[in-house]
């Protein structure tokens, strides 16, 4: 009970502040969306920029852990897609998008957040080290997966350049390539820069954790309530179920393995409703899934932090 209240709730709360101030009246959409493009496109890309530039790569990514996380990604966006074909006779698009919900966790808005609270801020270098491969990986293999659905005939070239163009319109992604740089290079960046930087990165999780409680509050649940079980499922079970399983397997430290099974444990993140309505496909149920997801994290996210403890 007392990792609910030290831990989750504070998270959740400021979740539930933007949800109550738009539902009320009392925060604009508009200001909503210009909220989380603030965090989305420059204060979280900034943090994330900082901490890959500062980062210890040798040390931090291990790929043990990248495996024991993608892994129980992977399987999740493939079981997503069997089970929407299979016992909910979706056409392949609509599976593809379903899957991406099952696949993409929100390991930024949520994940750290929660893991900093949990572990404190000294812990978060296996998360740092999965955040930047999630958003390449992630839209690497949904977006080659869709396009090959799609049946456009299109060569392996303009498959390419479709995957590619789709990721580096990404912050993250860039925000992430761009700490690579700075750390492989060696620079050491002006101490003026360095704060100013620290100032918009301690916006960002606050930031984005308001925007996502808005944004939530303009997707209402509606049908399909079976698939967005399916998908609650996937994500908030079996994904850290296999981190565990794998973690396990290949002998993680205490951190990383905290870092792979909290981070599957993570409600799909707004991305998934973002990819389906790139595509045109499953938009009701991404929407529903996220909102879903993310409030039942709460209950989810306490027994993974229990058996973690």
């Amino acid at each position: 009970m007392q990792t609910l209240l030290d831990v989750i709730l504070p998270v959740f709360l400021v979740i539930g502040f933007g949800y109550v101030a738009v539902w009320r009246g009392v925060f604009p959409t508009a200001g909503i969306d210009g909220v989380l493009r603030f965090a989305q496109n420059f204060a979280v890309p900034c943090l994330l920029f900082q901490a890959i530039s500062k980062i210890d790569i040798a040390a931090s990514f291990d790929p043990r852990l990248l495996v024991s996380f993608y892994t129980g990604a992977a399987a999740c966006f493939a079981l997503g897609i069997i089970g929407a074909r299979v016992f909910f006779k979706r056409d392949w698009e609509d599976c593809i998008a379903i899957g991406f919900c099952c696949l993409f966790s929100n390991s930024v808005l949520l994940g750290l957040p929660i893991a900093e609270r949990a572990y404190g801020p000294d812990a978060l270098t296996g998360n740092f080290a999965i955040i930047a491969f999630h958003s390449p990986f992630c839209y690497g293999l949904g977006i080659t997966v869709m396009e090959i659905v799609r049946g456009r005939g299109q060569s392996a070239v303009q498959l390419f350049r479709s995957v590619t163009r789709a990721m580096f319109r990404n912050a993250l992604v860039l925000g992430i390539l761009a700490g690579f740089a700075v750390n492989l290079s060696g620079l050491t960046l002006p101490g003026v820069v360095d704060d100013a930087l620290s100032l918009i990165a301690r916006a960002a999780l606050p930031a984005a954790l308001f925007a996502l409680g808005g944004v939530l509050m303009q997707y209402k649940p509606e049908g399909d309530m079976k698939a967005i079980v399916m998908v609650c499922c996937l994500s908030l079970l079996v994904h850290p179920a296999i981190a565990w399983g794998m973690g396990s397997i290949l002998s993680l430290d205490k951190d990383q393995f905290r870092a792979a099974v909290l981070t599957g444990a993570m409600a799909p993140g707004f991305n998934a409703y973002i990819f389906a309505n790139m595509y045109g496909r499953a938009r009701r149920i991404a929407a529903s899934a996220v909102l879903i997801a993310t409030g039942s994290s709460i209950l989810s996210v306490w027994f993974w932090l229990s058996v973690l403890a």
